[in-house]
């Protein structure tokens, strides 16, 4: 499959196993996908999801879902394997998005654990701004926060 400039490619059904492998490197069980939802998601049109390979795994993936109509894209999943940290791998996935998103995006936004400050840096670097607390949003108790960006965040 063709990578962009950028070494990320579009993800396929083949990626299920490497993206479940991903995800258990990188989050709690609590904040992991089910294998039927990646499923899902890289067989719909309503969602996007880039990844980067690395020489025997996937070191990074990105899923951003989209709905019909809407100039709003959530972003799902940034996932980025911990021998890739610090990399610039996280930005990379997130710019890389723009030329995947249809024209019509113009809004990016995203929910991140309150106490993720590696995460936050990153989305604040990029341009997001807090639009939401979310007290109590995740399935552990965790708190969350909204972020919205405009689309314009992902032109370099």
């Amino acid at each position: 499959m063709r990578r962009g400039d950028d070494g990320l490619r579009r993800a396929r059904p083949g990626d299920l196993t490497a993206l479940i492998a991903l995800e258990a490197a990188c989050f709690a069980v609590v904040d992991r996908f089910p294998r039927r939802a990646w499923r899902r998601l890289l067989t719909v049109p309503t969602a996007v999801t880039l990844v980067a390979d690395g020489p025997t795994e996937l070191h990074g993936a990105i899923c951003v879902l989209l709905r019909a109509g809407v100039t709003v894209a959530r972003l799902y999943s940034l996932a980025v394997h911990a021998e890739a940290r610090g990399q610039g791998l996280g930005q990379r996935l997130m710019l890389g998005l723009d030329r995947h998103l249809p024209k019509r995006i113009a809004i990016l936004s995203l929910e991140v654990r309150s106490t993720n400050a590696a995460a936050l840096g990153l989305y604040q670097r990029l341009g997001f701004c807090p639009a939401e607390p979310l007290p109590g949003y995740y399935a552990d108790g965790g708190d969350g926060m909204r972020l919205r960006a405009p689309r314009s965040v992902l032109a370099p």
